[in-house]
């Protein structure tokens, strides 16, 4: 995985050159109007350059000029301005794997399926779709005149390029099992492994069975029952991307505004790394008489008082980022909101380390921490205390919720027993080998510094103190930091995960050997074997408990160490209109307006 990642890393900085060179060239007859800009916008709020061709820095990304305000006043066209996070790592939709990445991906793509504001799935590129009886044949029927935001055909056959070349392990996409790893011929797609892990099938991506009989059928024929597969359809990374323009430039196509062709109700037109993206109506989306935008611009900002500020001002409607110690204020105004989400605050103990080989170590560091304390004092209860892997409001199969069918509650944590849970931690320490934390290496632990991370990472630094343990914080970019972790170029890191559908199992893949997004690279096959019966269950009684299980055993091996239960906690101008948010953690703002 690590080798993967240099390949990757040294294909982004290689196409970012070949981009900031294009950008250079491009603006030189405009260079002494965006100096004008930029010394403009220091002087009024302290810049920090940075990027090619001098883009500012994510703590100064307010607006880059007063030609296009959040309501569009100054231009007389409808432009959202809306902050949901900092540079982004990607919008490819086969390398995204991050929350904001994949929103942004929302706002250009189209998939076959949607979800709507209430949470059901509806037609999307696809008006239909049917299910064989053994539910291994799905069936999608697109739309007539369907076009690419530059007004070519798009057909079924994209799809299929799409989907092959996310299973591609050349492209090295975190979510390729997740959303394709039930499809027939998926093994044999990637390189099938053996006991040992050595592949001993050359991957072949066309081998994924996946065909369009026609320009306007999509058949998908599954290795096995997956009942949720019409949620993935809806997901962002099986969006399709147009073979011409990815193959031209495989590296550096979903860069470039130029060459970032999509499908969705908006196109990408303008990239300022460290200031903003921009997209403007895609007229040739196929709904677009129902888009009430003229577009959307995303502050890329990292600096939460300046995200605060920008806000407060008028220049953005919605800001994700919301100044932590501002909470208490803010809680009492009507724009203030906190919605309850599918997803887990955790931190990864990389268990390719000798130090965290041991559970009882994981188990200790677990335990050594107090979640109601980061919960009620330090995130001023805008997140909840897990006890568990699987986040609250994710429903059982008879629709109850799930945490009231845990099979074996010795393997969660007593978060009303903190006193007791630290005396467990420091007699599992002894028991290890470890007493009072001697003969463990100095820990480092990273974590990016937004929302309430830096404040958590402080805490963690205390309490694993009282294990006996020297604890360094690593503060890393947000668009190096997802990168990083998933390398395993890390030794403790934070994460969390918001899931993109209402099924366990999607969480619950997070531990799966070979995982993409298995950043603690943990590995049991007892664990894999009840993922795979859960996998080819038919019965749903039956195969809810086999995840039940599944989690039972991640909880009591520690695999990851759950800390806390996602809210999303943001502010919105009242003038947004027809705008929601979703428990999958996305703001759709498809048909949103502006009220006048």
């Amino acid at each position: 995985m690590f080798r993967v990642f240099k390949l990757n890393a040294l294909r982004i900085v290689i196409s970012s050159i070949r981009f900031c060179l294009k950008n250079v060239i491009e603006m030189e007859e405009d260079l002494m109007k965006k100096r004008f800009i930029v010394v403009a916008l220091a002087i009024a709020s302290a810049v920090a350059l940075s990027g090619c061709g001098g883009a500012k820095s994510g703590s100064d990304s307010a607006v880059d000029s007063k030609s296009a305000q959040s309501d569009g006043t100054k231009t007389g066209k409808k432009i959202l301005t809306i902050q949901l996070g900092p540079d982004v790592e990607s919008i490819d939709p086969a390398l995204n794997s991050a929350v904001d990445g994949a929103n942004y991906i929302l706002f250009a793509f189209d998939n076959l399926l949607k979800m709507d504001k209430d949470g059901k799935v509806v037609p999307g590129l696809a008006e239909k779709y049917e299910v064989s009886d053994d539910q291994l044949t799905w069936t999608f029927h697109l739309r007539d005149g369907l076009k690419w935001s530059d007004g070519s055909a798009l057909t079924a056959n994209d799809f299929v390029y799409s989907w092959q070349r996310l299973v591609d392990p050349n492209v090295a996409a975190p979510y390729a099992q997740t959303v394709l790893g039930m499809v027939e011929g998926y093994d044999d797609a990637v390189g099938k492994p053996d006991a040992d892990g050595n592949t001993t099938v050359d991957p072949d991506p066309t081998k994924l069975k996946v065909e369009a009989p026609d320009d306007k059928t999509l058949v998908v024929h599954m290795a096995k029952p997956t009942p949720y597969f019409d949620k993935l359809a809806a997901f962002a990374s099986l969006s399709p991307v147009k073979k011409e323009v990815v193959e031209a430039n495989p590296d550096g196509w979903s860069i470039d505004p130029k060459t970032y062709v999509s499908t969705g109700p908006f196109k990408l037109t303008g990239w300022e790394p460290g200031s903003y993206l921009m997209f403007e109506k895609n007229e040739n989306y196929w709904d677009a008489d129902s888009i009430k935008l003229d577009g959307i611009k995303c502050l890329l900002m990292q600096d939460q008082n300046a995200t605060f500020s920008a806000y407060e001002s008028g220049d953005a409607l919605m800001i994700k980022d919301v100044p932590t110690q501002e909470i208490t204020t803010l809680k009492d105004r009507s724009d203030f909101h906190i919605d309850p989400i599918l997803g887990t605050y955790y931190l990864d103990l990389n268990t390719t380390l000798d130090e965290f080989k041991d559970p009882k170590v994981r188990e200790a560091l677990s335990l050594a921490l107090d979640r109601k304390y980061i919960s009620e004092t330090i995130t001023a209860g805008t997140y909840t205390p897990a006890s568990g892997f699987v986040s609250e409001g994710v429903t059982d199969w008879n629709g109850t919720a799930w945490q009231d069918n845990i099979t074996d509650k010795s393997a969660y944590i007593n978060i009303d027993d903190h006193a007791g849970n630290l005396a467990k931690a420091k007699e599992l320490l002894k028991e290890a080998g470890y007493e009072n934390g001697v003969g463990l290496p100095e820990m480092v632990y990273s974590t990016n510094d937004a929302s309430y991370h830096k404040k958590i990472a402080e805490y963690l630094q205390q309490a694993w103190g009282e294990l006996g343990l020297k604890v360094q914080v690593n503060i890393v970019e947000w668009k190096s930091f997802t990168p990083q972790r998933r390398s395993g170029n890390y030794q403790i890191a934070r994460d969390g995960w918001v899931m993109d559908y209402n099924d366990p199992s999607n969480i619950l893949e997070l531990a799966l050997t070979g995982n993409g997004n298995n950043n603690a690279k943990y590995s049991n096959p007892e664990f894999d074997a009840l993922m795979s019966k859960a996998a080819t269950e038919k019965d749903p009684q039956t195969r809810f408990g086999y995840l039940h299980q599944a989690e039972d055993f991640i909880m009591k091996d520690t695999a990851m160490v759950p800390l806390l239960y996602y809210n999303d906690f943001y502010l919105q101008s009242d003038k947004i209109t027809g705008s929601w948010h979703s428990p999958d953690g996305f703001w759709h703002f498809e048909y949103a307006d502006i009220a006048e």
